[in-house]
């Protein structure tokens, strides 16, 4: 489980002779084992937000505080540790490696965590895989590879997991299987999930509602009566 605060985060690109701010004055908090999505429109700052919060980037300026450590302020080596045992990420495109099997994919990541996870292979199980550990990602459909992906970001037991349009990639009914899977997932094990997406569908599943645009927090809502990822309304 993660707590998550970030204070006045701000985050600026140079591009050429321009600047380009992509998040200002983010603020934000999320309680350990919550259900996040954060929503919004392409570029508004929810994937620099998510690759921050993961590490993947620094903040120009802030804090981002993850169970009361400062990581905005860690160096370059402590970041690297943050990331393989702390975070594990899902993205839109799988990002699986096609020449290793959906085990051996969930197995390299496991190995990052130093064993803190188990058995590999309990997590395809968990997301009914437990019959297609030997197949490659070019043998599994869609859904079946973002459910491997699933997997992998679990395996080494990270407190927090982070999702970029998970299922952005995915039609309609295998969206809602992935989701499904991972709010279980949440609910069983505590860990903290922060969803990113600019489908406001998926915002009705959530605890936690973080609506941003213009690398701006414009609303934090929380749900008092999440829906379950079948009954919602496409």
């Amino acid at each position: 489980m993660s707590h998550i605060e970030l204070k006045d985060v701000g985050k600026t690109y140079r591009l050429g002779a321009n600047t380009v701010t992509a998040l200002h004055d983010f603020s934000v908090e999320i309680e350990s084992g919550e259900f996040a999505v954060i929503l919004g429109p392409s570029g508004s700052g929810k994937t620099t937000f998510l690759n921050i919060l993961g590490g993947l980037e620094q903040a120009t300026r802030g804090e981002v505080c993850v169970d009361g450590e400062l990581i905005s302020a860690l160096p370059e080596a402590k970041l690297t540790n943050y990331r393989r045992r702390k975070v594990g990420f899902v993205f839109q495109f799988f990002n699986l490696l096609p020449t290793l099997s959906a085990l051996e994919n969930v197995m390299l990541t496991a190995e990052m965590g130093d064993g803190q996870g188990g058995d590999p292979k309990q997590y395809l199980e968990r997301v009914g895989l437990g019959n297609r550990m030997d197949h490659y990602p070019g043998q599994l459909s869609g859904g079946q590879q973002q459910r491997v992906a699933v997997a992998r970001a679990l395996a080494k037991k990270p407190a927090l997991v982070l999702a970029d349009e998970p299922t952005g990639s995915l039609d309609i009914q295998t969206g809602i299987e992935v989701l499904d899977v991972m709010r279980t997932l949440n609910r069983e094990t505590g860990q903290t999930f922060v969803l990113v997406t600019h489908n406001a569908v998926i915002a009705q599943m959530a605890d936690r509602v973080v609506r941003v645009g213009n690398g701006e927090v414009h609303r934090v809502e929380r749900n008092a009566h999440p829906l379950e990822p079948r009954q919602l309304s496409w």
